[in-house]
Formats: C-alpha cells, structure tokens, sequence
C-alpha cells in the first residue's frame, strides 16, 4: 500500500512541478497573464511549486526504506524521474498541441524503462 500512495504523491508532485516549470509558457497564451513581468512569472511559478514539495516531500518520506517505506533512495529517484517524463509528456502533447513526440523519444524513453528495470533488479 505504502508503494502506491507513494507513487500517487510523486504522481501529483509532478505535475504541480511541470505546471511550476512549464505552465507559464501557456499561461502566456491568456491576455491578462502575458502582461506579466518575468519577477511576477517567477512569483506565480513558486506559489505553484509549493504545492509540488507539499507531495514530494512526504512522498519521499514515506517511500524511504529508512523511514520504513519500500524503496531505497536510488529507487526513490529513478521512480520520480519516469514520473516525471510521462507527467511531463502528456502535458506538451495535451497543452502544447504543436509538439510531437519523436522515434528517438520514444527510443529514450525505452532506456529510462530499461534502466528501472536494472535498478531494481536484486
């Protein structure tokens, strides 16, 4: 139980983190939002964010085997990091509609697979 509620809370982390990091360039699109300056952008982009260290952090703790979780530190990392590559494709393919995901994509994204495979491999 403790393995999939910590990775629904990388799950949400992710993607407050990709809205933090990503949403302003469309957030742009709306007129209000455009006249921003980049100080405002940065403001908006950390209010944003503490909502992703609001799910990151518990998930880390706990996800971590030494807070009596299931997974070590190094799987903690290479969860985050798939979480993170599919929250973050599916917003560019879903918000950015001009974007389109290539063969040598898909073919990284086959060895991050790869490697979780090999990370957790005892």
């Amino acid at each position: 139980m403790k393995q999939l509620f910590t990775i629904g809370l990388l799950i949400l982390s992710n993607t407050f983190m990709t809205l933090a990091w990503y949403g302003h360039l469309k957030f742009a699109e709306w007129k209000w939002f455009s006249k921003l300056g980049l100080f405002s952008i940065i403001l908006i982009s950390w209010g944003i964010a503490l909502f992703e260290y609001c799910f990151q952090v518990p998930a880390n703790k706990i996800g971590f085997k030494g807070n009596g979780g299931p997974f070590s530190l190094v799987e903690l990392k290479v969860i985050q990091e798939v979480i993170t590559l599919l929250v973050f494709t599916g917003f560019t393919l879903i918000a950015f509609k001009n974007e389109t995901i290539k063969m040598n994509h898909l073919i990284g994204f086959v060895f991050l697979i790869l490697a979780v495979f090999f990370i957790f491999k005892k």
